[in-house]
């Protein structure tokens, strides 16, 4: 089993030390591989569209951005941690978010997400801790992943884990050992099953798609989805 982590922040905090319970029972029996931003993805997307109109290959940061990428496609179950700063996740999370604009179902989904978990994990001080989920969680189902979970929490006194009171820590310890407990029992040489709503998008999708390959065979988006299949019977969860 193979899980990828991506740490929307360097700082050692709350998210930090959630994201670690969290990984606990994973850790003798699982790959993990860690990215932390902004340091693994140092610049912002300039908004040139080179990876939509001309290939991922061809971005100005796709030697940090490929990488990631890969690790993603690879793995198992992806897991995204962000505090909320100005009730939104970080800047450096969304400049990753931008730059993996090709993995949306409107572009060039890849058929490995389809069939993959994702856990999110976000906290803050009073409110935003949701809306920071949320700015990651509607990047990654557009991707085609269905299984989703979300842990968020609000903080009331303090942002540092030793300034926490012990009631809690604790209630936050059992928390996210109950999700991480939940989470490591699953099979995961099975499948998530897909949803209804990833279902829509994506046939909403193959028409825009299938009309634009057949205006322009050319078109790089649309090649992609006709060289898998699914501008026809094909679809990336079925085998």
């Amino acid at each position: 089993m193979k899980i990828t982590v991506i740490n929307g922040t360097e700082k050692h905090g709350v998210t930090y030390r959630l994201k670690e319970m969290f990984l606990e029972p994973f850790r003798e029996k699982t790959e993990i591989i860690e990215f932390y931003l902004p340091k693994d993805c140092p610049s912002f997307c300039s908004g040139c569209a080179n990876c939509i109109l001309k290939g991922e290959h061809t971005c100005k940061d796709a030697a940090y951005i490929q990488k990631i990428a890969s690790s993603l496609l690879a793995s198992d179950l992806i897991v995204m941690t962000s505090p909320a700063y100005v009730m939104h996740t970080t800047g450096s999370m969304k400049a990753l978010l931008d730059h993996l604009a090709y993995f949306w179902m409107s572009h060039r989904p890849a058929p490995e997400m389809f069939t993959k978990r994702a856990v999110i994990i976000t906290q803050c001080l009073g409110a935003g801790a949701k809306s920071a989920a949320n700015d990651i969680k509607h990047s990654l189902s557009w991707w085609g992943i269905s299984k989703i979970t979300v842990f968020s929490e609000k903080l009331m006194r303090d942002i540092v884990w030793e300034r926490l009171g012990e009631k809690k820590r604790s209630q936050l310890t059992k928390k996210i050992k109950r999700l991480s407990e939940k989470l490591a029992g699953i099979n995961y040489e099975k499948p998530s099953r897909i949803n209804a709503i990833t279902r829509i998008k994506f046939l909403f999708c193959r028409m825009i798609q299938k009309s634009l390959h057949e205006n322009d065979p050319e078109y790089l988006d649309g090649k992609h989805w006709a060289a898998q299949g699914w501008l026809g019977k094909a679809r990336p969860w079925k085998a």
